[in-house]
């Protein structure tokens, strides 16, 4: 058992944690959530022992092993391989101690030992650690200066996973991992035999890992059991609580406040008065469930341009001459597309978007664009080079040159920095403040193409559901790059695979992509056995990839049929509103009469009913297949 018992942390004057409380009970994997800021890093700090409270305890059995990431990557000449080995300390001591002891009897028991830690068989582990990360045999054997920093960071969750720990402790892992590598860990978390606690945004991690989630909020913890989607549906029931227990509550404050001040100077009421005025003092006041209202994404919609907007026509790209990282590649995009890249990093992802942002010119084949298509092109270092002394106001007023005041203010009140928010210092906003001004700083110009390299990597939940639902609400093309498949599933309708040198559509769902990465469904054998191990052939594959067109072609006319559904219920909210609250109706509706409301309603109603029973089945054709 995890224990936290009333644990105060005070930093700068401010209280991050006030009197925590939770138990983590043992073999269980705890979600730690909450709004980017609220002081989850901060209480992880203090479970393993590096940041000391104010307040409370954190209480475990004196033998727990604690494993935890640092901060700072790894160095050296050492070898990633090497690396994931020496985190079991008594193995490689041991191994050490084997070399030169000379003592036969310590000998039998060092050997002894290393057979009961199972330390033959350890290369193996590290090595397939290693390979669900990502790294491959060569890059296993290669020193870790030959690496970037965010490789390097993925060998220290190697070496962290080999380790084993009794309580695993991780802070947003999926950071320094792309799609594939999300996939295996999220596999690997599921079968670890012991206790593990992950800080982490990622709702498919939290609802495929997790059976508690800990939520963070207001210094206090609250522990729910499930994952993120249960947590959700209790959150909202008891967010509907509050709001009803609240409002009985301001009712009986209203009245109680009536009465002591009608009945406060007359003597035969005084007493009655007054011991109303002490229950009032004592009430304590029931707080709703705060939401961020600064919380805002909303780009601005570009002018029309006819399609395509771009063509690739057996284009290369790279950096190096003669040397091209991707080939062949055929590509259109158009005004209306949104198209997720997926592949693993390092296959090619990230020099695409850049060929198609014009910051790399094609090295053979052609590339045409639209003479009047502007990009936007969001990667995080842009997140990391604002400048930290400068403020929201400064970063945009420098790029938006000649707008006027009103302008520059109005693109930054787009994503949540109006009023004291604009002149805040960059180095006081939190990662994924910076994120939003970094894509309010790219789409200033109204862009008809949003480039989005890993956008979600500084944003809470509840910013990546506001990003999708901006995302889809934006009349653009949008071109992802993300390892947060939820996000991927719910904005792009084309799959493009970045692997083997090319880029070419991706004709299966999201689905069969993660099947694919996690090698379910894969015929086995090398094609040549008879029976079950033949090939599938080619007509077999041209006929699943039709089936797969066809089952896309109906979930696309279903999301457009449900947005028609959603139109249509919101004319005829309006529609009531306008018949039954005439005072609320807006001034189109408000100059109608009544039996041209009722016209126009029973018209709508009519046209909603169709649209729901075309809903309905597709729904049931998308089920059947």
């Amino acid at each position: 058992m995890l224990g936290i018992n009333g644990i105060t942390v005070r930093l700068g004057g401010r209280t991050i944690l006030d009197r925590a409380t939770a138990s983590v009970p043992p073999g269980g994997r705890v979600g730690l959530i909450g709004r980017n800021g609220a002081g989850k890093s901060t209480l992880m700090k203090v479970m393993i022992g590096s940041l000391d409270p104010d307040e409370g305890t954190i209480d475990m059995p004196k033998s727990t092993r604690l494993g935890y990431i640092a901060q700072d990557a790894p160095t050296g000449t050492a070898t990633p391989a090497e690396t994931v080995l020496a985190a079991d300390v008594e193995r490689a001591e041991l191994m050490d101690e084997s070399e030169t002891c000379t003592d036969p009897h310590r000998l039998g028991d060092i050997h002894e030992r290393l057979l009961a830690i199972d330390a033959y068989s350890a290369p193996s582990r590290a090595a397939r650690i290693l390979t669900g990360l990502g790294f491959d045999e060569e890059m296993q054997n290669q020193p870790l200066d030959s690496f970037s920093g965010g490789w390097k960071m993925r060998v220290a969750l190697a070496a962290l996973l080999y380790s084993a720990p009794d309580v695993l402790l991780l802070d947003e892992p999926s950071n320094h991992l792309d799609l594939e590598a999300t996939l295996w860990l999220e596999n690997f978390l599921k079968s670890y035999p012991a206790t593990v606690v992950v800080i982490s945004h990622e709702r498919d991690l939290l609802n495929n890992v997790v059976d508690n989630i800990l939520h963070l909020q207001g210094g206090k913890l609250t522990l729910y059991p499930g994952g993120y989607d249960s947590f959700e549906r209790q959150r909202a029931e008891r967010a509907a609580q509050l709001a009803a227990a609240k409002a009985s509550q301001d009712a009986q404050r209203a009245r109680l406040q009536d009465y002591v001040a009608r009945n406060s100077a007359r003597a035969s009421t005084a007493k009655q008065a007054q011991s109303r005025a002490k229950m009032l003092a004592r009430m304590q006041p029931i707080a709703a469930l705060m939401e961020d209202p600064s919380l805002s994404f909303n780009f601005p919609n570009p002018a029309e341009l006819k399609p395509p907007l771009i063509t690739l026509d057996l284009a290369a790209v790279g950096y190096a001459q003669d040397t091209p990282i991707l080939k062949r590649l055929n590509l259109r995009i158009d005004p209306d597309d949104r198209i997720a890249l997926l592949g693993r990093n390092g296959n090619g992802k990230t020099t695409l978007a850049r060929l198609l942002a014009a910051q790399l010119p094609p090295m053979e084949g052609e590339m045409n664009a639209s003479g009047k298509m502007q990009v936007g092109y969001f990667t995080q270092y842009q997140v990391e080079e604002l400048a930290s002394d400068a403020t929201p106001l400064e970063h945009m007023g420098r790029v938006m040159k000649g707008k006027t005041p009103g302008a520059v203010r109005a693109q930054l009140g787009r994503f949540g920095f109006s009023g004291d928010r604009a002149t805040q210092l960059v180095s006081k906003l939190s990662g994924g403040e910076r994120a939003r001004l970094a894509l309010a700083l790219i789409t200033r110009d109204a862009p008809h193409l949003l480039i989005l390299d890993e956008p979600t990597n500084h944003l809470d939940v509840d910013a990546r559901e506001a990003l999708v639902q901006a995302l889809n609400d934006y009349e653009g093309a949008v071109i992802l790059i993300s390892h947060d498949r939820h996000m991927v599933e719910l904005t792009a309708d084309r799959l493009v695979l970045v692997d083997d040198g090319t880029a070419a559509e991706y004709s299966g769902s999201m689905e069969d992509y993660i099947d694919f990465v996690l090698g379910r469904n894969q015929p086995k054998g090398d094609g040549t056995e008879k029976g079950g191990g033949t090939k599938i052939q080619k007509k077999d594959r041209k006929a699943a990839a039709k089936e797969r067109d066809a089952a896309r072609a109906v979930k696309a006319k279903l999301t457009a049929v449900e947005k028609e559904v959603a139109k249509l219920e919101a004319q005829c909210s309006a529609l009531d509103r306008a018949m039954f609250e005439p005072a609320s109706a807006d001034t189109v509706l408000a100059k109608m009469s009544m039996g041209e409301l009722s016209q126009r309603r029973g018209q709508l109603g009519s046209d909603l009913e169709k649209k729901e029973a075309e809903w309905l089945a597709l729904s049931e054709q998308i089920g059947a297949g």
